[in-house]
């Protein structure tokens, strides 16, 4: 090991391995730890300097352990055995290798994360790249300062179903669900438990950064998630994967008929594609052919398939009428004409419909229709109105 040796005297090598007291054998190993990282080596040299690494990280005293953690800490030099055993070593040796060094596998780091302690998942949550198996294993596994710190650093990388095991772990942790909620991105299904949980600042931060309105934070806020679905789906429903979007739903057990009349009866005739395409199994081109098919059983074949309630279909039926009946002239006014006539088609149609769905929909006029007069006491039922 040529290089090496013309950098370190005879007597600096007796130093490393005989050094009467460590703080003069701690000085020969950063010397010997600052050659290796800065020379360039050959193979044989590479072999050499690790065997040297070997002995180094044997040495009783702390303070040599120490000078190759922070002298090698991010060098590719550090063979995978010393990495290993420096990180079970006291928390000035392994702190710096945990957090830089590129000799663990992201299985080291997992298992780190399991057994190693608070600490030490700290460190690898702050590495500057984290792999979805590190992530996970943390989501599972860290505690709170860990979860944080890696919820905050950009450079982790976590799947939809980490993110939800944080979120379960930790509601009720606010320092948590802050660092998840001022990720850049997030998923449709964090965005929407975050919003029932994090404070308010925190929510101004979801509303502002992951396209959801007001109107929806405060809907899920006071308990009324369908509502706010909706409001989603006016909010991001021309961009977003609706087939996503509806296949979410479903399985969380929300995909409702009356949340199909709410969004229908606000113009989101996409979205009500997909949604009965969903719950009738059958699909999207198939249900769209059904449902805008002109004769009159279409719509009610896959209506009737995709289990919703009989008593609705006249509101279906008066909210698909109304949106074949429109015409569109591509102006930026498309979209209100179109809900406000879907909404007075649907408003004044004499069929049942819950009081929460007329109270939610008259809502939704902001303003361009009358206020709709209250109901004769003997024309309400528990929970049934007739519209007149």
């Amino acid at each position: 090991m040529a290089t090496t040796r013309s950098a370190l005297t005879d007597e600096d090598i007796r130093t490393l391995v005989k050094g009467a007291t460590p703080d003069e054998r701690a000085l020969a190993a950063r010397k010997l730890c600052h050659n290796i990282d800065r020379a360039p080596l050959s193979s044989e040299d590479r072999e050499l300097a690790a065997d040297i690494l070997r002995i180094m990280a044997a040495d009783a005293a702390e303070m040599v352990r120490k000078a190759i953690a922070e002298t090698l800490q991010a060098s590719p030099l550090v063979p995978r055995d010393v990495a290993l055993q420096l990180s079970r070593d006291v928390e000035s040796v392994c702190l710096p290798l945990l957090s830089f060094s590129p000799a663990f596998t992201d299985a080291d780091l997992a298992e780190i994360v399991r057994l190693g302690g608070p600490v030490r998942q700290v460190a690898i949550a702050r590495r500057p790249e984290l792999s979805r198996t590190v992530t996970e294993s943390l989501a599972e596994h860290g505690g709170e300062r860990a979860v944080a710190a890696a919820c905050g650093n950009p450079g982790a990388d976590f799947a939809e179903s980490a993110l939800n095991r944080i979120v379960d772990r930790f509601e009720r942790s606010e320092r948590v669900l802050a660092s998840v909620a001022y990720r850049n991105a997030l998923p449709l299904s964090v965005t929407e438990r975050l919003i029932n949980l994090v404070t308010e600042q925190v929510r101004d931060h979801l509303l502002t950064h992951h396209a959801v309105t007001a109107e929806m934070a405060m809907e899920i806020v006071t308990g009324t998630a369908e509502r706010a679905t909706v409001d989603l789906v006016d909010q991001a429903g021309k961009a977003a994967d609706v087939r996503t979007l509806v296949t979410h739903l479903n399985a969380e057990g929300r995909l409702t008929a009356s949340l199909l009349l709410r969004a229908l009866a606000s113009g989101h005739m996409t979205f009500f594609e997909w949604g009965v395409a969903e719950l009738a199994g059958v699909p999207h081109h198939r249900t769209w052919l059904m449902i805008h098919d002109a004769g009159p059983l279409g719509l009610r074949a896959i209506y009737e398939r995709a289990g919703l309630p009989a008593r609705l279909f006249p509101a279906f039926r008066a909210a698909v009428d109304t949106y074949h009946s429109m015409e569109f002239d591509g102006g930026s006014k498309d979209q209100e004409r179109f809900q406000e006539r879907m909404l007075q088609r649907f408003l004044t149609q004499p069929e049942q419909a819950a009081r929460e769905d007329v109270d939610y929909l008259l809502s939704r006029m902001d303003g361009r229709l009358a206020p709709a007069p209250e109901p004769a006491e003997a024309e309400v039922e528990e929970d049934v109105v007739l519209i007149a």
